[in-house]
C-alpha cells in the first residue's frame, strides 16, 4: 500500500543574523510571505501531502493572521516549537502516524522545485532515508578559533573537497522511523534530522540537490531570492 506523504516546516527559530523584527520566514518575497512559498512548493508538486507547521509560541497568531492576509487555503496543523531544532521536530513528529513517508523541510528555504521534491517521494519507495546534497565549490581550510577569536590553523591537512558536501532539506524518512530516532537524547552534534537518523542506526541515501535551494539567513540570501523569484 501507498505510505501517506507528510511534511513539516521547521520555522520555529529566531532568525538573528536577518537583522529584521519580523521572523524571517513572515518576510515577503516577491510579495508572499516565505514560509508561504516553501510550503506552495510542496502543496503544487504532491497535492496530496499533509502539512505540519512548526513555529515559536508567540508567533503562531501572527502566523495564522498571515494566512488570512496572504490566503493560504491550504489545511496545516500548526506544532509549537521546542527549545531548539531537534526539540521542534520531535513535537511535530507526535502529529505524524506511523506507516508513512515524513519530509522535513527549512521553512526558509522556499525556492526548492517541484521536480526535487516529486523525485525525492518517488525514490523513498525504495530508500529508508534520502537527503539532497550539493558538492562543495570553495577550497577549504581547516581553521580553529584562538584564544582572542581569532582565526589560527589547526595543523591538520586541508580537508578534500572533492569528497565534502552540502547537506540541504528537504531530508525524506519512513516516520516510524524518523520517530524512534528522536527517542534519543537531545545531542548538540545533531544539526539536521539525517544525522539525528545516522545515530540511531537507519541507513542515509543521498540524491543531486540543487544550488538555488539556498536557506535564508542573511539580508544578502533575501536579495539573491529575490533574483531567483
Amino acid at each position: 500500500m501507498e505510505r501517506k506523504k507528510y511534511v513539516i516546516f521547521t520555522a520555529a527559530g529566531s532568525g538573528t543574523r536577518m537583522k529584521s523584527s519580523e521572523p524571517k520566514q513572515f518576510l515577503l518575497l516577491g510579495g508572499l510571505p516565505v514560509l508561504h512559498r516553501s510550503i506552495f512548493a510542496f502543496v503544487d508538486a504532491c497535492p496530496d501531502v499533509k502539512v505540519i507547521t512548526v513555529l515559536p509560541k508567540n508567533q503562531i497568531e501572527r502566523w495564522k493572521d498571515l494566512c488570512i492576509e496572504y490566503p493560504l487555503d491550504v489545511p496545516q496543523v500548526i506544532v509549537e516549537g521546542g527549545i531548539t531544532r531537534f526539540h521542534s521536530v520531535r513535537n511535530a513528529l507526535a502529529k505524524v502516524p506511523d506507516g508513512a513517508i515524513v519530509a522535513v523541510h527549512d521553512g526558509v528555504r522556499p525556492l526548492v522545485s517541484k521536480d526535487l521534491i516529486r523525485t525525492m517521494f518517488g525514490k523513498m519507495r525504495e530508500c529508508r532515508a534520502l537527503v539532497p546534497v550539493v558538492p562543495v565549490t570553495d577550497t577549504l581550510k581547516s581553521l580553529e578559533r584562538g584564544k582572542d577569536g581569532e582565526l589560527v590553523s589547526t595543523g591538520n591537512p586541508d580537508p578534500d573537497r572533492s569528497r565534502v558536501f552540502g547537506a540541504q532539506t528537504p531530508q525524506m524518512f519512513l516516520s516510524e522511523e524518523l520517530r524512534a530516532a528522536y527517542s534519543l537524547p537531545y545531542d548538540i552534534s545533531y544539526t539536521d534530522d539525517a544525522s539525528v537518523a545516522a545515530r540511531y542506526g537507519i541507513p542515509l541515501s543521498w540524491i543531486e540537490g540543487e544550488r538555488n535551494n539556498i536557506k535564508l539567513t542573511t539580508p544578502g540570501d533575501m536579495a539573491l531570492a529575490e533574483l531567483f523569484i
